[in-house]
């Protein structure tokens, strides 16, 4: 990975968080590493538990950020929801994925915040 694409993903997520906690979000963990991957953000939001992906892009040359999360990113994170809740004991609370597009325009950051983004998928 490039050091643009590092640095654009890093300012994507300083982004997505300041706009998770405006929106009343608590934030968790973020960049919480398990032996199956890594989830960007965990928060809360009231009593559910919102495992959150950031998606940062540039440019919409190769679609907009949250058309970058296919079948097999949303099974991964699946995964690793489940190994979160596993690993804490949480069996029993509510859960959603929400994703975070944000778009690194030279006229400033746009952010979308798309709620309950998709199911878990088995």
């Amino acid at each position: 990975m490039t050091r643009d694409r590092i640095s654009a993903g890093r300012q994507g997520e300083e982004i997505a968080a300041d706009c998770l906690a405006r929106a009343g979000y608590r934030i968790l963990a973020r960049n919480w590493r398990c032996p199956l991957g890594e989830l960007d953000i965990v928060a809360r939001d009231g009593e559910t538990l919102v495992f959150v992906e950031v998606r940062t892009r540039r440019s919409a040359r190769f679609g907009s950020p949250e058309e970058s999360v296919g079948f097999a990113k949303r099974q991964k994170l699946s995964r690793l929801a489940a190994f979160y809740l596993n690993r804490h004991g949480l069996f029993d609370i509510p859960a959603r994925f929400d994703v975070v597009a944000v778009h690194l325009l030279p006229s400033g950051p746009e952010v979308e915040l798309i709620r309950d983004a998709f199911d878990l998928i088995s």
